[in-house]
Order: structure tokens, then sequence, then C-alpha cells
């Protein structure tokens, strides 16, 4: 029995385990090329009662190595109309998640889509290197939110301008 557990056939027998395991490894693995370069986590509107603004956004996880530098942008819809709302941001070492949002918007219609372009370029925004499109829709419009802000500060002080009759608060 011990002339069959030499350690050479064990060194044998794990080399070729090694070997197989690896293989199927291998032939299991996910190339990171066919990958998109950026996974959508989430998004839609959000309404900021307090402060009268409503803005739109995203939220994306890097899934494919990017270099340093190069730069997400967001083309939002406007709205209110006119010119597309555009917005853009550096990758970093530092995180693989990025939160891109839209400025404060006006005009927003309840169950009306909202097209917003992603778009990734180098970091001399010469190449476009990968580029995708969502529709956000919200399901109010932004009628609830007051034309003037709600509370004014960091403590939420009601805001003078909505109280008749109070004094603004000198600055």
């Amino acid at each position: 029995m011990i002339r069959y557990l030499s350690p050479m056939r064990l060194l044998a027998a794990a080399t070729g385990l090694c070997v197989v395991l690896f293989a199927i490894g291998w032939t299991m693995r996910e190339d990171p090329s066919d990958k998109p370069y950026l996974k959508i986590l989430g998004g839609g509107f959000m309404f900021n009662y307090r402060e009268a603004e409503v803005f739109y956004g995203f939220t994306a996880l890097v899934e494919r190595p990017l270099a340093s530098g190069s730069i997400i942008e967001a083309e939002f819809e406007n709205p209110g109309g006119g010119e597309s709302l555009v917005v853009f941001e550096r990758v970093s070492t530092m995180t693989d998640t990025y939160a891109l949002r839209s400025p404060p918007v006006r005009g927003v219609e309840k169950d009306k889509p909202y097209n917003v372009a992603i778009r990734i370029y180098d970091r001399e925004r010469k190449e476009l290197l990968w580029a995708t499109t969502r529709d956000y829709t919200s399901q109010i419009s932004d009628d609830v939110v007051p034309d003037k802000p709600l509370t004014i500060g960091p403590g939420y002080a009601l805001n003078p301008d909505n109280v008749p009759g109070a004094e603004r608060p000198p600055r």
C-alpha cells in the first residue's frame, strides 16, 4: 500500500488535478472585452420639495477596465425644452461607481419618458469608446414642487419668501 503513495505519484496526481481544474476555469471564464464598460445600477427622477428642485440621473458601475482620466458623459433630455443638459465625470482609480445627475430641471410630465445618452470617451475626448441610451419616466409631474424653496440654510429654517408677513433674516 505504501508503494502506491510514493511522493512522485502524489506530485503527478496533484499536477494532473491542477491542470484539469485550470482547464475547467479557463473555459468558464468571462472575457472582460465581451462586457460593456458600464453597468447601469439604477436611475430616475428625484424631487426635493424643500429646496424646490427636480433632477434626474443614474448610478453606474465600471464593469470593464477604463484608463484613469477617461470621461463618462451623460446627455439628459431637457423636460422644459431647449438644448440637452450635458454633464461629465472623469474616471478615477479611487472608485468604480459613478453617479451622474442632471442640473435642476422643470417641465417634467407624468409618464413621459425622457432620454439619457451615456457615452465614454478617452481622456482627451477624441475617441468614443462606448455609448448607450436609457429612458427614465417620472410617476408624477413637477407640479408638486413649489416655485420657491420651502426652507433655507443648513437648519431647514422656513423661507421667509413663503411666509406671509415674515421678514427676511439678515445674511
